[in-house]
């Protein structure tokens, strides 16, 4: 099924597991969700917990984690991922501290579903990645699925956890297909990275989007030089899965690291600093490479806007780098 599929099923199987369970944001009722994550919901559920919100992201936000204090388990349709700037009060300074705050009384199990990322040409203002101002927040988890079944057992447990979570969900996937476990138990643990593939000359460490990428990269970098890749899907950027990282790292002596948000300040610098400052860093035979979104707001020009983003071309040529291929 396709990851727009995969997020309904897995709210769907959540909401008649739980009746605390509801979804809300601005049109997910009556529209079935601005990129259709909620269609057919409405009418199972009803509107009570399926609740178009008026278009006030800061209500919508104070509304659910004040409905989480209480017992609820909100998901929040955040829609474009730069709406939630106008959150930001509420999640960083309430939602984020409430249970630290309160001895683990407060738990504020919402999930914040943000689409995010660009591709679609939605401009500047509808398509970035910000996945980095919430993971340097304690008590926030954030997470950025790469594939339809990935999708679904992390969105579940993310409804399952009992602290806030911001889910990325990427626009530019949403009609991605793949196989996904129709099991209502399906669960994937928040945390925990996969090994996409194996390989032993280089790592390449990525998430969300890009995932698609890397592993089209490595499997033509592989055919025509004969070079191996591993790909390390970190699915769960906090908590990080560090040991999935460093033991790649250790096995391959080469690393990339790949993400589509902007490079200054991103996520995969975080990465790149840990590794430097493990054990891991004696093992490796060339120095540590960032691909990453150029550091330009993203254009509304599909040829510009492609040209910023990390390309399976791109990626291939950071790989050969690392193995010294010109």
């Amino acid at each position: 099924m396709s990851v727009r599929d995969a997020i309904i099923l897995a709210m769907s199987e959540e909401m008649r597991r739980d009746e605390n369970v509801f979804l809300m944001g601005e049109d997910v009722g009556i529209f079935g969700g601005d990129f259709g994550t909620s269609v057919g919901m409405l009418e199972e559920f009803g509107k009570e917990r399926v609740r178009d919100t008026p278009i006030s992201e800061n209500a919508i936000s104070g509304c659910a984690i004040g409905a989480a204090m209480t017992g609820l388990r909100p998901i929040v349709d955040v829609t474009f991922m730069d709406f939630i700037v106008y959150m930001m009060d509420n999640i960083v300074n309430q939602a984020a501290k409430a249970r630290y705050m309160f001895g683990g009384k407060g738990q504020v199990p919402v999930v914040f579903r943000c689409a995010a990322g660009s591709g679609v040409g939605a401009a500047a203002q509808h398509s970035q990645s910000l996945e980095a101002w919430f993971t340097h927040i304690p008590g926030l988890k954030v997470v950025a699925p790469g594939t339809p079944a990935d999708v679904k057992g992390i969105l579940k447990s993310a409804i399952r956890d009992n602290n806030t979570v911001i889910f990325l969900e990427y626009k530019a996937q949403f009609n991605m297909k793949g196989e996904v476990p129709l099991d209502p138990e399906f669960t994937i643990p928040l945390g925990k990275a996969d090994l996409k593939r194996e390989g032993k000359d280089v790592t390449v460490v990525t998430y969300g989007r890009m995932l698609e990428r890397v592993l089209q990269a490595a499997d033509e970098v592989l055919e025509a030089e004969g070079v191996s890749v591993e790909v390390v899907d970190l699915r769960t950027l906090m908590p990080l899965d560090k040991e999935a990282i460093l033991n790649s790292v250790k096995k391959t002596g080469r690393v990339l690291l790949v993400n589509d948000a902007h490079k200054t300040g991103g996520f995969i610098g975080e990465i790149a600093a840990m590794i430097a400052e493990s054990d891991a860093f004696d093992f490796l035979d060339n120095r540590i490479l960032r691909l990453a979104a150029e550091d330009v707001p993203v254009p509304y020009n599909a040829k510009l806007e492609a040209a910023m983003l990390p390309s399976v071309e791109r990626i291939k040529k950071y790989i050969l780098k690392l193995v010294n291929k010109r």
